[in-house]
């Protein structure tokens, strides 16, 4: 997308860490943001670093009327948008599948997966109406990826993020509209306190706990994320060592292909189904 002629972005998940990144990395590129965020004071704090580039407006993406306010309220505000970025999301609570509470998997689904789908069926219709624009949806580098124990949940809802965003791609494209997939690695957010405040709890997830300080700097993610769009990119990687992870598993694909292969591809014979029979008359007739 040709960022010059870009004049509002929405960015759910957009007080901290990765949406942060991406709404200050399209503040300098020109673009107005609305910041959609669970946390009304973060997103209030974010606003305040910017004023009058950034608006902020308090948005569980599991609302679908909130949604519907939130579109009527920003782009009262700043225009029609012409960037939408579906970035808010829970982390994964480090529990295996057989141990892991129906409740815990549902949340993470509603948030993580269903949140993308209420971002698009709000704003996508206007968006290719208009025949322009952009849409990106984090996913993870976890949905490429061969998974590891205790992520399951997570790696689900977001590897559902990858086949929607695909899917949408093909859609939107002939209306000239982009859509692209945020895969990123660990980047510094505040992934554990937004999963906690929704009810979640982050266990044996050391590496996302603490300080804050580990990972990627949210603005170079962002600034790659920007990149994207203005490339229209159909996947937005941040972490290229994870290459190897990808090959693991796209081999063992190909792997699986080959045995397929190896089987001589056998007719599906479909047995004949006689019609019926109709009776007439008493069994008493019919033996006559």
């Amino acid at each position: 997308m040709d960022l010059d002629s870009a004049r509002h972005a929405f960015v759910t998940g957009g007080a901290s860490g990765i949406g942060r990144g991406i709404a200050e990395a399209l503040v300098d590129a020109g673009v107005r943001v609305t910041i959609a965020d669970i946390d009304r004071e973060a997103a209030e704090a974010a606003v305040a670093a910017r004023p009058g580039d950034l608006a902020g407006l308090e948005l569980d993406v599991r609302d679908r009327r909130a949604w519907r306010d939130a579109k009527t309220r920003s782009e009262a505000l700043f225009g029609p948008v012409d960037i939408l970025v579906n970035n808010a999301g829970i982390g994964f609570n480090g529990r295996d599948f057989a141990d892991l509470d129906p409740e815990v998997f549902d949340r993470i689904i509603d948030i993580d997966l269903t949140g993308v789908f209420n971002g698009i069926s709000t704003f996508a219709d206007d968006l290719r109406a208009r025949g322009r624009g952009h849409i990106v949806n984090t996913a993870s580098v976890m949905a490429l990826t061969a998974g590891a124990p205790g992520r399951g949940a997570y790696s689900a809802a977001k590897s559902a993020v990858v086949a929607m965003s695909e899917a949408l791609r093909q859609e939107m494209a002939p209306h000239g509209v982009g859509v692209s997939v945020l895969c990123p690695g660990l980047v510094r957010s505040n992934l554990d306190s937004t999963t906690t405040r929704l009810g979640g709890q982050v266990e044996n997830v050391a590496h996302i706990k603490g300080d804050g300080r580990l990972g990627m700097d949210p603005a170079e993610a962002g600034a790659r994320v920007v990149h994207g769009i203005a490339r229209d990119l159909p996947y937005i990687l941040t972490h290229p060592h994870y290459l190897s992870h990808v090959d693991a598993r796209m081999n063992a694909l190909r792997r699986s292909f080959a045995e397929a292969a190896e089987f001589e591809e056998v007719p599906c014979v479909v047995p004949a189904v006689r019609p019926p029979q109709r009776h007439t008359g008493s069994g008493a007739a019919r033996r006559q």
